[in-house]
């Protein structure tokens, strides 16, 4: 199995709205959090922030860890460790910026938003009861 390391970043703006990314993989369409894989020679942090202004147009600063999670993906063989980190927006404005052409809509949304329009990942994250940093093992996915 391959590893490979995923930083993303959780947003809320002044009005609490947390910062989205409509994502298209294959024939897959769904929404997120702005994130990818951390390339090589770059750390966490350091990927989180690039993939903040590559996806969204927004410069941004890392505040803190909200959870590392990890899964297996068996269709790819893969061993994903996911690092979101909260950050916050320093300058920059909102547009897509994606230069490998996966993220096709970026938009601020509202906690109940969110939660419809990414129900599974807005649970995962433990959104509705936000803690301290947390670890869990999601599983395997076909």
């Amino acid at each position: 199995m391959k590893r490979i390391d995923v930083a993303s970043a959780l947003i809320q703006n002044e009005k609490g709205e947390l910062l989205l990314v409509k994502n298209k993989k294959g024939d897959r369409v769904y929404w997120g959090l702005p994130g990818g894989a951390v390339e090589e020679g770059e750390t966490l942090k350091q990927a989180a922030i690039r993939e903040i202004e590559e996806e969204t147009g927004y410069t941004a600063t890392v505040t803190g860890l909200q959870s590392v999670r990890e899964m297996f993906i068996t269709e790819r063989n893969d061993h994903a460790v996911i690092f979101t980190f909260t950050a916050r927006i320093t300058g920059g404005q909102l547009r897509v910026e994606d230069p490998d052409g996966d993220i096709i809509d970026v938009r601020w949304a509202d906690h109940s938003t969110a939660q419809a329009l990414m129900p599974v990942l807005y649970t995962t994250l433990r959104l509705t009861a936000p803690g301290p940093a947390f670890y869990a093992f999601e599983g395997v996915r076909v």
